[in-house]
């Protein structure tokens, strides 16, 4: 959790290189301000984007590997007219860019990197100027990826939710090359779902979490006052929109494992692992999780039905719920919780639950949604209940509002656009859809996990 107080290989093929001065010659005829003089005139700044100050990690290259800097760096709620009339900005800027003639599409798919003297590079050069991330200042017929390339990659990378490497690798590529006219539709499709955000009556207190983003928003007062980095579906799991209330905290829970869970995940790895269930503390019962309790040696697993076999795992650091859930009721059956898997947070991506949210640093956000319950007024209740070690159930006198929303677009108040991949396939877009990281290493191993 981050209070907001304290935010802040190509190259020497002749006939190739002929083509990409072919292709970079087509792109700069169809712009009407390549014609008139230089080609950047005709598109207007946005807003001045600025990548410096609370975006520090830009001004290194590569960033270190800890500094993710994926969290927004202001007080605005994503539910809000400001970011809508930041959006409207942002709509307006890309409509300019459109009818002057989009940019340069970036040819071949062999990798880019820093040292390299590419013929692509000139094309790289034209597409980040085009957008902001490359100074317009900058020679943009250069073939060298030097260190002002590097930067501006990094820029890109991180404003695009990618491994900010530096490097033009296959996701970061895919970004590159969705166009102008796509970006847009992106644009006003993400302004549509925010402004049904907004037409909802607004309340006092709520969290909101952006499920593409990997990040979670506390907001009081029409003020965001907590960010924090989650844990989402992955694909085929995805975690749904929706709008629930916050009503119970629970302390050292119990997890009930899911039937899904337990049929599509527990089960077929007690087949190979039949001394799983002891490691992590699972019980197995009968009929419900009522029920008696059974010897799991006299169970076929792979013949095992999850609607006459439950799991429940005892509470503890081990639990897959970590130390506190935080309970919404609703129909998907979804809600947010600690993790013992904490070394997931520091990926970019972080789609691996099986649907839940997990929120890094999570004590800190249940303290501000118990903070108003009768004897939770003052800092230091939620440790002490952890040092107590016992479990206990808070039922909330104030349920809270919970969103899980679905926003891969948005603008930021000093200009800054965000895009981010589309996980789901919901935007409908083909080329939004590629956007990924397959060349991510993958997450460190991981145990049973809602």
């Amino acid at each position: 959790m981050t209070p907001l107080s304290t935010l802040r290989r190509c190259g020497g093929l002749r006939s190739f290189g002929f083509v990409l001065l072919a292709a970079a010659g087509v792109w700069s005829g169809s712009s009407a301000a390549a014609q008139e003089g230089n080609w950047w005139e005709g598109i207007t700044s946005f807003g001045a984007p600025d990548y410096s100050g609370k975006r520090a990690s830009l001004e290194r290259t590569p960033p270190r590997q800890d500094e993710l800097n994926d969290l927004r760096p202001n007080e605005v709620p994503w539910r809000s007219d400001e970011m809508l009339r930041a959006m409207e900005g942002a709509i307006a800027h890309y409509e300019r860019i459109v009818n002057k003639g989009g940019w340069p599409i970036i040819p071949g798919n062999r990798m880019m990197r820093p040292g390299d003297d590419d013929e692509r590079v000139a094309l790289l050069r034209r597409r980040l100027m085009a957008t902001g991330e490359l100074p317009r200042s900058t020679s943009y017929n250069d073939y060298a990826f030097d260190s002002v390339v590097e930067a501006a990659v990094v820029r890109f990378q991180e404003t695009n939710g990618l491994r900010a490497n530096g490097r033009v690798d296959q996701p970061t590529l895919a970004a590159l090359n969705m166009t102008a006219e796509e970006r847009l539709a992106q644009l006003k499709l993400n302004h549509g779902r925010i402004l049904e955000l907004v037409r909802t009556p607004p309340e006092e207190r709520y969290v909101l979490v952006n499920v593409p983003a990997y990040q979670l928003e506390a907001v009081e007062r029409y003020q965001t006052v907590l960010r924090h980095r989650v844990i989402v579906g992955r694909q085929g799991r995805d975690t749904p929109s929706l709008k629930a209330s916050i009503r119970n905290l629970n302390f050292f829970p119990y997890w009930r494992v899911p039937d899904s869970v337990a049929q599509l995940d527990v089960f077929p790895r007690l087949v190979k692992e039949p001394d799983y269930l002891q490691k992590e503390h699972i019980r197995v019962i009968q009929g419900d999780f009522n029920g008696p309790e059974l010897d799991p040696i006299s169970i076929d697993w792979s013949q095992a039905d999850a609607r006459r076999v439950k799991l429940k795992q005892d509470p503890g650091p081990q639990n897959a719920l970590g130390l506190v859930r935080i309970d919404m009721q609703n129909e998907h059956g979804v809600y947010m919780h600690d993790t013992p898997m904490k070394p997931l947070f520091q990926q970019r991506a972080r789609a691996f639950s099986a649907g839940c949210v997990r929120v890094q640093d999570v004590f800190q956000l249940v303290e501000w949604i118990a903070r108003y319950e009768p004897g939770w007024e003052q800092p230091g209740r939620v440790q002490a209940v952890l040092d107590q070690g016992q479990a206990l159930d808070v039922q909330l006198s104030r349920p809270l509002p919970v969103y899980f929303t679905y926003i891969t677009a948005w603008a930021e108040p000093d200009g800054r656009i965000e895009f981010r991949p589309d996980i789901y396939k919901r935007d409908g877009a083909a080329a939004m859809a590629d956007v990924v990281d397959p060349d991510a290493p993958p997450p460190p191993a991981q145990g049973l996990a809602p």
